[in-house]
């Protein structure tokens, strides 16, 4: 029986709605036992919290689960067994006490459930609200004398009717609106109802508690209307009209203190960003202003970010004493896209604090209401939240809800009443709270962090506000927006409003408030003169901490390092990756694998693709570098060419040899992820920056999918150092190559890849061998330069006879760039190949059938950065009059081929390119594979003849 079972007086399915004056409970419909529901798992819990009558129906369930007695209430239960009590006569239990306790549980229940409509959220009073008549007294028919009875059971035993009315009033209908009992746990459920009810949801503040929220109230306002005076029509996503998030993520950093929170990583878009830089981070407000100067223009011509995407880190004390290092993430203007980085960058943290408990770190979100609801990130990275490879013991959620979304409302913008609506999704609360009272924000922090912590899941807080000027600070909202900007016209600040409330408790004198005020605007003029002073130049944080011993920058400025392992260690490696334990049975085709792969880490056989990516993996953990890997369908890997994860046969346990190497082996963690792109690549970007030492992998189910990405590629994998000096060395698999498989299924998107690359920011690849593979696996750790790698993995080759490599490779060879021919080179040459990736052995395999020893193939294995002198060096050979081409499987406007053209244009060869094409085309690949073999004929054709 859901726990959100609606009670509205015009549903006509509704049991109250039904009964008739004698409220006989054999007139009851099944969907009542939600009533009898609570009050079993109430009577559970404590006994004698419910009625006597009650209680002698429950003490004769049976111990060892329910039976098949039915709960007789009447003709409409015949059938039901939710709990399968003994029957019971209604007659037995109908009498007037407990029919009055029966409505008093309906009324009860109906305030946790829809006590949030009436609260009193909106600070502007523009709400149009409506009482439910299932909230009112009436509806149920009570007397007089019905107000002035006891109610005997539940968190209202011993209170009046009148009385536990008021309290479920001031409980839920306040400034606070509480959404939980959609949460099937129960222990979750009803301690929230224990903490609610108890307190009224109210909190008791001492005297410097008070203060310390006037004083970052203060510090929020007074840093909005400084900038707005000094900074006149200059764009700052003003925090004014929400000033009170400033104390709440005071008030959780504090909070997350106490309970053991070591770091804490907030994630949020534009609005307000400035404000938390300063107030909560610690930013130093010079910084700030000399960014609002942009007096150093000339060191940031094509790099950096605008100031309120920037981010920050600082380590602040906290009032109990206590420090907790504070990150403020980077964020383009894709709002809610920081969201699975924030995520991935917390559970980064905690595995290198060894934090299984997820305990040492907090995730902070901060989102606008508008997005929330409306972008499908949010969904997304919500699902990831219990997800083995992905959880983080719980991220506070806060809505900064202004009420609109930039010039849309409410009704244009979302098809439920909440923007939080999408989180009921989880098995967590919604606190809704009037950003008005800074009490009640308090209160509500108080319980989501203890929520989060006692239950580690996520939790959010809808914060109701407003935005007292437009989208930006040039922008006319009045025009859109004429009701509700006149309101905002008459509204005092939230800094006001609590500065006359402890006025009037004797909290604080009107002269200590002022001195509050003028003390931050001070502080903010003396800023505002070291940001201007001629000595005072930026600095940035980059490449400090655990980034210290790595770097960007150009790739020539990086040496080589080995990659290579010696054969002996990779072939006891290989036969750890092969061995079960006894009590493990294996699918026979498994079994069969294994003993093939045994023989190629024998070197009595080729290695193929898979094995030779379990050695690569095998041998940086045994050399103490943690491996991440996930995707959908990594575990056994889209194609069946992985089997990193197995299931035993019978019992369909599971085991990773990866895990099995060595007692002091870093970790291996290979994880199939949810069915997304988006937040799955952003999280596995987001904790590739924090843990620049090991390797960390995403892998799409066919390369083609990548496009759903494509906001993580442009503004964080492809941008991130040159906007925000930050490194990644994220690995990016994307099966590609045309094999006939469709539209869909074909193409990564290369060209996109090698538009988005410059000023080495990463490296992008096609490989042809198992070996060049293993290289680049290794060479992406081994190096200390750190950029991420985009490689265009295969689908075909994976079993390909002709794409395997030798032990020896992997223990004595490097990684190569680009691959020169093996037919020697001649005056009898009379064209040469360039290409990459699968369409080379069609190539070599068309010119064994042709017996064309007077063409040349070359391989080239990184397209960027571009291997200039490689590709200068293997063409240095032959003939400066031999025409050269470059050939693939792409058509014309797509692939590498305009890239290699502009390339070779500015000169990197003497040579004259040409380009062997698909034709262009609106569509990668056709969706017949007879066109397709047709194509690949006249491709293959077209590259040996003119």
């Amino acid at each position: 029986m859901p726990d959100n079972l609606p009670r509205t007086s015009t549903d006509t399915n509704d049991p109250l709605a039904k009964l008739d004056s004698s409220h006989d409970l054999s007139k009851l419909s099944s969907s009542s036992l939600a009533y009898v529901e609570d009050l079993y798992l109430d009577y559970l819990n404590d006994p004698t919290s419910v009625d006597e009558q009650w209680q002698t129906a429950f003490a004769e369930i049976p111990k060892n689960g329910f039976s098949s007695h039915a709960l007789q209430l009447g003709p409409s239960f015949e059938g039901y067994s939710l709990f399968n009590p003994p029957a019971v006569q209604a007659t037995e239990i109908a009498d007037a006490d407990s029919e009055l306790q029966y409505k008093v549980g309906m009324l009860i229940r109906n305030f946790r459930v829809r006590g949030h409509i009436i609260a009193d959220l909106d600070p502007l009073g523009l709400a149009d609200k409506k009482i439910p008549e299932e909230l009112t007294l009436d509806y149920y028919g009570f007397t007089q004398a019905d107000l002035a009875r006891t109610i005997r059971s539940g968190t209202m035993a011993g209170k009046t009717l009148q009385e536990a009315h008021e309290r479920l009033k001031e409980t839920y209908c306040r400034s606070i609106g509480v959404q939980f009992m959609h949460i099937d746990d129960f222990e979750a459920r009803q301690w929230l109802r224990d903490e609610m009810e108890e307190s009224l949801n109210r909190i008791e503040l001492n005297h410097d508690e008070q203060i310390r929220i006037l004083e970052k109230l203060t510090e929020a306002v007074v840093f909005e209307e400084f900038i707005q005076t000094k900074y006149v029509g200059v764009k700052s996503f003003s925090l004014t009209g929400g000033e009170s998030l400033i104390p709440l993520l005071d008030l959780a950093v504090e909070h997350a203190s106490e309970q053991g929170v070591q770091e804490v990583v907030f994630g949020m878009a534009h609005r307000g960003r400035l404000n938390v830089l300063a107030n909560i981070c610690g930013k130093p407000e010079r910084q700030i202003f000399r960014e609002f100067d942009d007096a150093d223009a000339e060191s940031y011509i094509g790099r950096g970010d605008v100031k309120y995407h920037m981010g920050y880190s600082n380590d602040i004390k906290t009032e109990n004493g206590k420090e907790v290092h504070v990150s403020l993430c980077f964020n383009p203007s894709h709002l809610e896209y920081v969201n699975p980085v924030v995520m991935g960058r917390v559970r980064a943290k905690q595995d290198r604090l060894a934090d299984e408990k997820r305990e040492a770190v907090l995730g902070v979100l901060i989102h606008g209401d508008a997005a929330f609801i409306g972008e499908g990130v949010v969904q997304e990275s919500l699902n990831m939240s219990e997800l083995q490879a992905y959880k983080v013991g719980g991220m506070l959620h806060v809505v900064l809800n202004n009420q609109i979304g930039f010039t849309t409302g409410p009704s244009q913008g979302r098809s439920s009443p909440y923007a939080t609506d999408i989180a009921k999704m989880l098995q967590s609360p919604i606190f809704h709270v009037n950003g008005e009272d800074p009490e009640a924000v308090a209160k509500v922090t108080r319980l989501a962090m203890e929520f989060r912590h006692k239950f580690k899941r996520d939790v959010v807080i809808d914060l109701y506000c407003y935005r007292k000027f437009g989208h930006n600070e040039s922008d006319e909202p009045a025009f859109t927006q004429p009701i509700m900007y006149g309101t905002i016209k008459k509204q005092k600040s939230v800094q006001d409003g609590y500065m006359e409330r402890l006025e009037q408790i004797g909290g604080i004198t009107h002269d200590e408030a002022v001195a509050i005020e003028l003390a931050k605007k001070e502080r903010l003029e003396q800023e505002l003169a070291a940001a201007r002073s001629p000595s005072y130049k930026l600095s940035y944080q980059a490449y400090e901490g655990i980034w210290k011993d790595y770097k960007g920058g150009a790739d020539a400025d990086t040496p080589e390092v080995s990659t290579a392992v010696d054969i002996d260690i990779l072939s006891l490696l290989g036969q750890r990756l092969v061995h079960l334990p006894n009590n493990f049975t294996p699918n026979s085709k498994i079994k069969r694998l294994l003993g093939q792969r045994q023989e190629m880490y024998q070197a009595s056989r080729p290695l193929d693709w898979g094995s030779a990516e379990a050695l690569a993996f095998a041998s940086l953990a045994n050399e103490q570098h943690q491996v991440r890997m996930t995707g959908q369908d990594v575990e056994r890997g889209t194609f069946s060419h992985r089997h990193a994860v197995l299931h035993d046969a019978k019992t369909n346990e599971l085991y990773i040899p990866l895990q099995h190497l060595y007692a002091e082996q870093a970790s291996v963690e290979i994880h199939n992820s949810s069915l997304s792109e988006n937040s799955v690549l952003g999280f596995e970007y987001g904790y590739s920056l924090d843990w620049p030492e090991g390797i960390t992998i995403w892998e799409a189910q066919f390369g083609d999918f990548a496009n759903s990405g494509q906001v993580i590629f442009d503004q964080f994998i492809s941008s991130g150092e040159d906007k925000w000096r930050r490194l990644s060395a994220l690995v990016v698999l994307l099966p590609h190559g045309f094999e006939g498989a469709g539209p869909e299924h074909s193409s990564a998107r290369l060209e996109r890849f090698l538009m988005l690359c410059a000023e080495d920011n990463m490296q992008v690849m096609n490989l042809s061998t198992p070996a060049n593979y293993y290289h680049a696996i290794r060479r992406q750790v081994k190096r200390p330069w750190r950029k991420p790698l985009i490689i265009m993995s295969p689908k075909s080759l994976l079993r390909l006879p002709e794409a395997t490599s030798e032990l020896d490779e992997l223990a004595n060879g490097e990684f190569q760039k680009v691959i020169a021919d093996t037919v020697e080179a001649t005056d009898s040459i009379k064209r040469i190949l360039l290409c990459s990736g699968k369409v080379y052995y069609e190539l070599i395999a068309k010119r064994a059938v042709e017996e064309r020893n007077d063409i040349a193939i070359i391989r080239v294995e990184q397209l960027y950065p571009m291997p200039e002198a490689e590709i200068t060096a293997a063409l240095s050979s032959y003939s400066k009059e031999t025409p050269v081409y470059w050939v693939q499987e792409e058509p014309k406007n797509m692939g590498a081929w305009f890239y290699m053209r502009v390339h070779f244009a500015e000169g990197i060869s003497a040579h004259k390119l040409s380009g062997i094409t698909r034709p262009e085309s609106a569509s990668p690949a056709t969706g017949s594979g007879n066109s397709h073999k047709i194509e690949q004929r006249s491709l293959l054709e077209r590259a040996f003849n003119d």
